[in-house]
């Protein structure tokens, strides 16, 4: 079972286009993982072997019928670049996932769960919210879907 992944790090990509992946990600993500287009603008996905493997599953039960469908799957399959870490713990990010994201030299690699995520440090922060506000619609979502944050 793959790690649950967290944190927040902000980091740059070098002019070669390599990355210091931080090491409890890195050791969560292990020594192959997978990065492909985030469906957030500004964000690249990072999958661990493992959860890629569950993923692409869950596309090839997904029925060829439909064009969208297989869009969605090429879309996935075409753009997904198999990494791994040199001995000084980086990466190269793909040129052409920066250049989706909007990716030039800072960013911010988040560990969310079963996945990271290297977002561009602009997006990032013009998407954060007042800590208080987050806080609040927290409480309510958790609240909502009855879970037990103190027991």
């Amino acid at each position: 079972m793959a790690k649950s992944m967290c944190g927040k790090n902000f980091h740059t990509i070098d002019s070669k286009g390599r990355l210091i992946i931080p090491a409890k990600l890195r050791d969560a993500l292990g020594e192959e993982f997978y990065m492909a287009p985030g469906l957030e603008d500004g964000c690249i996905d990072v999958y661990p072997e493992e959860e890629w493997e569950k993923f692409m599953e869950s596309l090839n039960n997904l029925p060829n019928s439909k064009a969208r469908i297989r869009d969605l799957k090429r879309y996935y399959r075409a753009n997904a670049v198999c990494c791994n870490v040199d001995n000084q713990g980086r990466t190269v990010v793909p040129q052409e996932l920066r250049e989706d994201a909007g990716i030039v030299k800072d960013v911010v690699v988040i560990g969310n769960g079963r996945k990271a995520e290297i977002w561009n440090t602009e997006v990032w922060r013009a998407n954060a919210k007042d800590p208080a506000e987050t806080r609040r619609e927290l409480r309510q979502m958790v609240e909502e879907a009855d879970i037990d944050l103190y027991g």
